[in-house]
């Protein structure tokens, strides 16, 4: 690596302990150190992942950023170029600029969003009053997660962006931060479409009271803001807008790609596209389903509720989905660390999830199965029984302490 690569990863993880110390959890020394030891083991074990080049670096990351590189940067953004969305191609173009070498400042950036990954889970943590001590393992755990570290700092995804801004957005709809909420949620799906795993908790967080109605309407708003720039460089507004209806004939044909989804047991199915339209309506039916129970249960909705509904989505939605990839899982590698953190049912859900994915990453990156993939389903399965158990679990009562009154207003109100 060359010294701007190891100055920019200096400074992530000098941000990362900014973070904990203005999240006032660095106060004694013992924290102190053993934040500070734990903060250059992650940014050590990043740097040792950076060098590595993947398939998908050099077939189409790379190829894009040179393109951006000889055709004047910005100004070559109209083009038809990749299926990533608007906001990521702005950082793409912002690498064509550069001296540093693409491939380590496009792994920066998912190492950046690593950071904002584990603060976002560690400030859900935080929400449930669990102890300062407790929040800085969770924070470390995510940042040690196999999945977070392969996934952006070895592979070079950018899965922890969407994840990020939608776990912070989820954080700051709990704490009575509405706007902020929507905002982060609308960046979360302009970097990558995959965020629809997860929108489906706003929904949740309405019934919850912690959005209005209006409130969704800022939505569109924030979206057309942020493709306005690509738009002023001569995008065409239409097409910024319909980018992801035009992505859906490039994701393939197969029902699974190394993914623990559903199809992981009827890969060899004939019928592909019967088979992919059933898994649509059951997705679609099963989002409903968990909708309507949150619906219904939404007197008695508590924070933890929520993050269970949240990891049902995250992993309930891809897994019955067709043509899903090894990573779609990520969201719910965070969601089941997060709820892990908050109840015991957590844990083994945390366990079960990292193995699915991991499964899928091995057959990626080594090009071979460790073990087949349906293993990962089966333990998928558990992970959704798990999560449903725990949101059964927490809307059985009322909700004691948590502005029960206030709630009930505020969901009254907004459904007006």
């Amino acid at each position: 690596m060359d010294l701007g690569t190891c100055v920019l990863l200096g400074l992530e993880g000098c941000f990362a302990l900014w973070l904990l110390w203005r999240s006032r959890l660095l106060e004694s020394k013992s924290a102190l150190w053993l934040s500070a030891a734990l903060t250059a083991g992650a940014f050590l074990l990043r740097a040792y992942c950076l060098p590595y080049e993947t398939l998908d670096y050099r077939d189409f990351l790379h190829p894009w950023v040179e393109f951006y590189r000889q055709n004047l940067g910005f100004r070559s953004i109209s083009y038809p170029l990749g299926n990533y969305n608007i906001p990521y191609l702005y950082f793409l173009c912002l690498f064509s600029y550069l001296p540093i070498r693409d491939l380590f400042l496009i792994k920066l950036l998912s190492v950046f969003f690593d950071v904002l990954l584990a603060f976002g889970a560690m400030k859900l943590v935080a929400l449930q009053g669990q102890r300062r001590g407790v929040q800085l393992a969770c924070f470390f755990t995510v940042l040690y997660l196999p999945t977070v570290v392969l996934n952006g700092a070895l592979w070079g995804q950018c899965d922890s962006i969407y994840v990020a801004l939608a776990l912070l957005g989820l954080w700051l709809a709990l704490s009575e931060r509405p706007v902020l909420s929507i905002l982060c949620f609308t960046l979360s799906f302009g970097f990558k479409l995959q965020a629809v795993f997860l929108m489906p908790v706003m929904a949740v967080l309405w019934f919850r009271g912690n959005y209005r109605l209006w409130h969704f309407a800022l939505f569109p708003v924030f979206y057309v803001l942020l493709v306005l720039p690509a738009v002023a460089l001569g995008k065409p507004f239409l097409e910024t807008l319909t980018l992801y209806t035009s992505q859906t004939g490039s994701i393939g044909d197969g029902l699974n790609y190394n993914s623990p989804s559903i199809y992981a047991f009827f890969w060899r199915t004939p019928a592909t596209r019967d088979a992919a339209n059933l898994g649509i309506a059951g997705a679609f039916t099963f989002m409903l389903l968990v909708l309507l129970f949150c619906f219904l249960r939404r007197k008695r909705l508590r924070v933890r509720s929520v993050y269970a509904a949240a990891l049902l989505f995250a992993a309930g939605i891809p897994f019955l989905l067709p043509h899903m990839h090894e990573r779609y899982f990520f969201a719910a590698d965070i969601l089941s660390a997060v709820l892990g953190f908050t109840c015991l049912l957590g844990i083994p859900a945390a366990g079960l999830t990292q193995f699915a994915s991991l499964l899928g990453y091995h057959a990626y990156l080594k090009m071979r199965y460790l073990l087949y993939v349906d293993h990962g389903s089966r333990a998928l399965i558990g992970v959704l029984l798990l999560s449903a158990a725990q949101l059964l679990l927490d809307t059985a009562g009322e909700v004691p302490g948590e502005n029960l009154a206030k709630s009930e207003n505020s969901v009254r109100l907004s459904m007006m």
